[in-house]
């Protein structure tokens, strides 16, 4: 008697599962991020937040994230993607519970930071997990679509929260994704497990990398209310934890972060992208809200529809960059795609008092397309460039990259904006455009200057 052979049509169905999957999570988890956007003022009001306490909730989740994704990569790697994976769902499930439960502002900004270990589970190994899963032409169309959910989170975050808001105030978005991300973990049990790496976890690695990162990221967001001792005390720690932490990583067997894989042109050249996109489009486009409503004066459910002309263009173009021509490599992609980018950016210096909210609409259709494209290929490179057993590595660092480069653009505007005054708001906002744009720009240099390096090296 021979078992029943699944059909044709069953076996596409049970292949896309994976892929559903990782990208509705990777969606989940930048809603999360992105909740904030429109509810700082309801969030302000309900826990008397001071301005360093609505400076730390914008920044608390993406320093968790960023802490947090080179361990919970090192973690799929080496005891299973699918349980660090499922670990994330649940971190973030229960993290989004005590956030809509906070009754101070500290509260908020802790389960905040948990929110972002959790989604560094899922960042990490999302990607980690479709590339055990998809091959070649298959594996660039789940990348897209991956990317795809990236946008499609920033972008429905802040409108979700917007509409929540007059149901459940600021709560019910976090009540909202905490029983997403339950359902989900649920779900992703049907991923396949990856195969183990037979040694131990780099712990010395993880302690110092995270207390770098941490007071890193930490400088940057003080680094908002001016520079202080703070401040230096904060970098000087994050210097010689760092130092120590590559020390270490030369030394172990199983690092966190192999630092030979940087002397690969194709991964140092995806990672300098991620940093540039972070720092320069990202980090822009994350104020654009705020621009919104202080420089057109607009609520924040108009600025939050606005701004979908940017991160929901985003998630078209990401799912439609497989159609480019295949003449065009990832790599000529991701210049072009930074190259767009930055002059979506530049349209923004159409913006003047006075004006209305529609001259910011070529700038942020443009970043969008650009953004999208960008997101497909970081994606597709970030595991092709590393070996395959070490895939959530590879994901893990493109998307530490891109967080730090949206820490220190995020840092840098925010800077340029506090600083401005009655009848300048216009002149600190132009500022930020130039030097976000410029960010992008140095990014898309390093890359090329990195490529024809590699050539003259292999010649």
């Amino acid at each position: 008697m021979t078992k029943d052979i699944p059909s044709t049509e069953m076996q596409d169905q049970l292949s896309r599962v994976p892929l559903v999957i990782v990208a509705l999570a990777t969606l989940v988890s930048l809603a999360t991020f992105s909740a904030p956007l429109t509810a700082l003022e309801a969030m302000t009001a309900s826990l008397s937040l001071s301005s360093a306490e609505q400076a730390w909730v914008m920044s608390a989740m993406p320093l968790g994230c960023a802490v947090g994704l080179l361990s919970a990569g090192a973690l799929g790697d080496t005891l299973g993607r699918r349980r660090t994976f499922v670990g994330g769902l649940v971190l973030m499930a229960l993290a989004s519970i005590a956030a809509a439960l906070s009754p101070t502002g500290l509260m908020l900004i802790i389960a905040r930071v948990v929110q972002g270990l959790g989604s560094a589970g899922v960042m990490a190994c999302g990607l980690g997990l479709l590339g055990q899963v998809y091959h070649g032409a298959a594996l660039q169309r789940a990348a897209a679509l991956w990317a795809a959910g990236l946008g499609g989170g920033a972008a429905s975050g802040p409108v979700l929260t917007a509409i929540l808001l007059p149901v459940g105030d600021w709560m019910a978005a976090h009540w909202l994704l905490a029983v997403v991300s339950g359902v989900l973990a649920v779900q992703s049990v049907k991923l396949p497990e990856s195969a183990r790496i037979p040694h131990r976890v780099d712990i010395a690695g993880s302690i110092l990398l995270m207390i770098g990162l941490s007071c890193l990221l930490a400088a940057l967001t003080e680094l908002r209310m001016g520079l202080t001792a703070t401040v230096a005390a904060l970098v000087g720690v994050a210097v010689v934890a760092l130092f120590i932490f590559v020390r270490i990583e030369r030394r172990v067997a199983n690092p966190i972060l192999r630092l030979d894989l940087f002397g690969h042109a194709p991964f140092t050249g995806a990672t300098l992208a991620a940093l540039a996109s972070g720092a320069g489009v990202l980090s822009l486009m994350s104020l654009v809200p705020t621009f919104l409503e202080r420089g057109i004066g607009l609520g924040p459910f108009a600025a939050s529809l606005i701004t979908l002309a940017w991160s929901g263009v985003t998630v078209v173009a990401a799912v439609c960059a497989r159609y480019l021509p295949r003449g065009l490599t990832p790599r000529v992609q991701v210049y072009l795609a930074i190259l767009g980018c930055a002059l979506g950016q530049l349209l923004l210096l159409a913006s003047w008092e006075g004006m209305g909210w529609w001259v910011v609409l070529p700038g942020l259709l443009v970043a969008g397309i650009a953004n999208g494209i960008l997101n497909a290929a970081l994606g597709h490179a970030a595991v092709e460039s590393v070996p395959p057993e070490r895939s959530a590595m590879g994901s893990a660092a493109n998307n530490t990259a891109r967080y730090i480069g949206s820490a220190l653009g995020i840092a840098l505007v925010s800077v340029l904006i506090a600083s401005s005054r009655d009848g300048d708001f216009f002149t600190h906002w132009h500022q930020a455009v130039l030097s976000t744009s410029l960010m992008s720009l140095l990014g898309l240099v390093a890359m090329v200057l990195l490529n024809r390096q590699s050539r003259r090296q292999a010649a």
